[in-house]
């Protein structure tokens, strides 16, 4: 009987120390899979909680940016509770990190990472029981998201990788006062409202302008050399005033003969080289780029250049056709583009040679700036909307969201194509809106995009600034921007040189040319003039004359009536050209005073007199022999 107790007491003992370290197990298990759970990806803990973000950007005119990331878990379960939490946040400069939840404050553990911080937060309650909410505040300060950058703010806001793991994800940018209205807002907002909800954040974020113009100064180096053996004659694509930019040239040293403007509106710069000469030329200036670009008029024979295939961009491609059929208008083949093709950043590296728009399809994973634009070309082209390439600068300050096919001289290449409803071209950029994740470079560019040279015509000439260069000098910076906060003097001067038949005889017609040469600094629009006189007729002449770009010039005939006077005579002209009136002085003299004119009519008439004597004299027949 006592054997049998002690062995009932035994084994109630046992069962008791068995359901006891199995509560314990099971405990144990339990904070374990939750630790577990709570510390893996986004995706496991949104099945269990509802995850909304409230953000707040405070932009101070320093450039700091104070942040607030207002973040409410609420559970779904009672099954579940937050302990812990990790976010990522993709700021590589965070200081005065600080996180505090309803009891208190809480020290987080930062850890830098590839893309940004990993902030692991414990929390000094849990939030239990079914739609009970843990609410805390991450607080930082970072100076990446606000940059005044010469004339222009600029902000800009990251996206959210996986937007569909939060209920909700708002963001609301402050900036001070004195920044007046954003210049431009992407994703694109119908108002000025600067606040943005998940799916306007999505993974592209924010991008916003503030500031009217851009200013950057420039200083550009040409390498010229002619390698043969007689003289020739050369060309170089100085930065050119376009619908989007003003270009304001200081300097050019040495100078041009002239300085001409190609169909595609580029600015040819004129030299002749001896045989074997090497020639450096500089060209110093300023350019102001505006968002809005100017109207320009397109004719039918342009639109017919615009729209014809090249060695690059390959409109009668059967793909290329394809995609033209289906897509049709320039924002479906933008954002085809950006789907399409992948940016390679080794091939940038190992400088490999064009592939054009066919093969870019082909090889779509081996992309660069030129790639995105020779393809969006041949598209468009072919779906009959004219469209080119642009050459240039681009200031980024990211090179991987950004990223540049010619660092040593930062270069870049985008499209522009003809809008009928804008009546102007207007410039996109694929790449960027591929590398950036889909920030919006359609509706609306930016003020970093600074264009050297533009290729409609031909796709592949003119070469820009950057690519003028000997072998031996192949690595070293030609273009060196820099950015500068006043809009450039405005010098418009020109002088005109008359170049008439001298000298001028009366009785004769008066005919020359009048020689305009651009000695300021900025563009001579295209423009009628006026030659009046008082002295000569007509009295009032009204002439067209193209543009002329500074150190360039433009030759026009002119004419007046033939006048009869028997004294030397000055005539006086006036020419009105740019709201400014030049005279110059014609001298016309006397017919008589032509010393080979007047002696051949006189020795004419004695030569013919000699011969009637003559001939009565001795009866001579000059004329015919007497039958």
């Amino acid at each position: 009987m006592n054997r049998e107790l002690r062995n009932d007491n035994k084994n109630k003992s046992f069962f008791l120390g068995f359901l006891f370290l199995f509560q314990k197990f099971t405990v144990f298990l339990l904070t374990f899979f939750l630790l577990i759970f709570l510390n893996t990806s986004k995706i496991s803990a949104s099945s269990n909680f509802i995850t909304d973000y409230n953000v707040t950007y405070t932009v101070l005119d320093s450039g700091i940016t104070k942040a607030n990331f207002k973040i409410s878990l609420t559970n779904k379960t009672s099954d579940f509770y937050a302990s812990s939490y990790n976010v990522q946040l993709g700021f590589e400069d965070m200081k005065n990190v600080r996180v505090t939840d309803p009891k208190g404050t809480i020290t987080p553990v930062v850890t830098k990472v590839e893309n940004g911080h990993i902030l692991d937060l414990s929390f000094n309650e849990k939030s239990i029981g079914k739609d009970s909410k843990m609410i805390f505040d991450i607080y930082f300060e970072t100076p990446e998201i606000a940059a005044k950058i010469g004339k222009i703010w600029e902000i800009n806001v990251p996206g959210v990788s996986e937007v569909s793991e939060f209920n909700s994800f708002n963001v609301e940018i402050i900036v001070p006062d004195e920044f007046g209205s954003p210049t431009y807002v992407k994703p694109v907002k119908s108002d000025n409202d600067l606040k943005f909800s998940k799916e306007e954040l999505g993974k592209s974020g924010i991008s916003l302008g503030f500031g009217k113009k851009q200013i950057y100064n420039f200083d550009l180096l040409y390498h010229l050399k002619n390698t043969n053996l007689y003289p020739i004659d050369t060309e170089i694509a100085i930065p050119m005033t376009t619908n989007y930019q003003t270009v304001y040239i200081s300097n050019i040293d040495p100078e041009p003969i002239d300085v001409d403007i190609d169909k595609d509106g580029n600015w040819l710069a004129k030299y002749k080289m001896l045989p074997s000469e090497r020639k450096n030329v500089r060209v110093k200036g300023a350019v102001e780029i505006s968002l809005a670009p100017k109207e320009v008029l397109l004719s039918n024979s342009e639109k017919k250049l615009y729209t014809r295939p090249t060695l690059n961009w390959q409109t009668e491609n059967p793909e290329i056709k394809k995609n033209a059929a289906n897509l049709k208008t320039p924002r479906a083949i933008y954002d085809y583009v950006i789907s399409s093709l992948n940016y390679d950043f080794k091939r940038v590296e190992k400088q490999l040679p064009r592939l054009g728009a066919a093969q870019a399809l082909a090889k779509s994973d081996s992309a660069v700036c030129r790639e995105f634009t020779d393809l969006f070309v041949a598209i468009a082209r072919s779906a009959g909307i004219p469209a080119r390439e642009v050459n240039g600068y681009a200031y980024t300050q990211n090179s991987k969201q950004r990223p540049l096919s010619l660092i040593q001289d930062i270069l870049h290449a985008w499209p522009e194509y003809y809008d009928y409803d804008k009546k102007t071209w207007v410039m996109i950029d694929p790449t960027w809106g591929n590398t950036t994740g889909g920030v919006d470079y359609f509706e609306v560019l930016d003020f970093d995009h600074f264009a050297f040279a533009i290729k409609g015509i031909q796709d592949d000439y003119p070469v820009p600034a950057g690519g003028y260069k000997f072998e031996d000098n192949k690595d070293k910076k030609d273009v060196s921007i820099s950015f500068d906060g006043n809009i450039p003097e405005v010098i418009q001067s020109i002088d005109v040189d008359t170049n008439f038949k001298d000298p001028i005889f009366t009785v004769l017609p008066i005919r020359g040319r009048l020689v305009f040469i651009n000695t300021g600094s900025v563009l001579i629009d295209s423009q009628e003039i006026v030659v009046v006189s008082e002295d000569l007729n007509p009295s009032e002449q009204k002439i067209k004359i193209n543009s002329i770009p500074p150190f360039g010039k433009e030759e026009i005939e002119i004419s007046f009536n033939s006048i009869f006077s028997f004294s030397k005579k000055d005539a006086r002209i006036s020419i009105l050209i740019a709201g400014v009136e030049i005279y110059k002085q014609i001298k016309i003299i006397p017919f008589y005073q032509n010393i080979w004119g007047v002696g051949g009519v006189f020795g004419g008439i004695f030569t013919v007199g000699l011969l009637i004597f003559a001939r009565k004299a001795w009866g001579l027949h000059i004329f015919g022999r007497k039958k």
